[in-house]
């Protein structure tokens, strides 16, 4: 009996392509061939799998678990959207190539995060129209006050993909921001703890009695099969990771 072989990953956003480069703490690697999880899916063969580490330690990379967990944002976003957190660029990028947005602002807080990107210059893989839609400014995300209205704000910030402060961080950033919508990064996860915290279902109806009482505009369940690819990510990855209290629903 033969095996089968492995998915290849493939998304429908943009994916710029990587060289390696290092910058102070940071490093940029490209693994040509490699097996990684994704948010919702399964695990995958990524190709050129590219990885951003800060001080050897693997910060964000293209997987499929990096990039399903910000394309609901991505496909979502329209006008200016705002995006704390550099990163590796991808999800700015993508933005950029959507038709609803006019303008990426990407606020980052370690200059040789910026430096790097400067010598990379992703943006030069992008069609001018996109090109021109971007702005890398260097700030706090915990204090910057953007300078015009924010449609869109999308925090991705963290390390971990769960913190027990994130929905209050994410309040403050959006004190200063006041944007009209907004996509965290990990929020379905969060959405999943409040909405079981809080004896709600994991059905569109509980999503949106625990948006709700989060009191942020989230952007989400809007998007085709967002119900199911909430309850997937949370099976896959909340395990022990539920508020107190809480009686995991499966």
């Amino acid at each position: 009996m033969s095996e089968m072989m492995p998915t290849v990953y493939q998304s429908d956003l943009f994916i710029p392509r990587y060289r390696p480069i290092s910058r102070g703490r940071w490093e940029l690697r490209v693994v040509p061939m490699n097996m990684a999880p994704g948010y919702w899916t399964m695990s995958a063969l990524v190709e050129n799998m590219a990885v951003l580490l800060r001080d050897r330690q693997s910060w964000m990379s293209t997987t499929p678990l990096e990039i399903e967990s910000q394309e609901i944002g991505v496909h979502l976003a329209r006008g200016h959207v705002l995006i704390y957190g550099m990163g590796m660029g991808w999800s700015a990028l993508a933005s950029a190539l959507q038709d609803a947005v006019t303008a990426v602002t990407v606020v980052e807080f370690d200059p040789d995060v910026i430096g790097l990107h400067e010598e990379l210059d992703l943006a030069a893989q992008l069609p001018e129209a996109a090109r021109t839609k971007l702005k890398i400014v260097q700030g706090d995300a915990y204090a910057y006050v953007p300078d015009r209205p924010v449609d869109l704000l999308m925090p991705d910030i963290w390390l971990p993909m769960l913190n027990d402060g994130r929905v209050d961080e994410v309040r403050q950033m959006q004190a200063n921001v006041q944007a009209g919508a907004i996509y965290f990064w990990g929020q379905e996860l969060e959405i999943a703890r409040h909405a079981v915290a809080a004896g709600h279902a994991l059905d569109d109806d509980g999503i949106a009695a625990a948006i709700a009482g989060m009191g942020l505009p989230l952007i989400g369940p809007e998007y085709p099969g967002h119900t199911d690819k909430l309850v997937a990510a949370a099976r896959r990855w909340l395990r022990d990771r539920w508020l107190p209290g809480s009686t995991p629903p499966w």
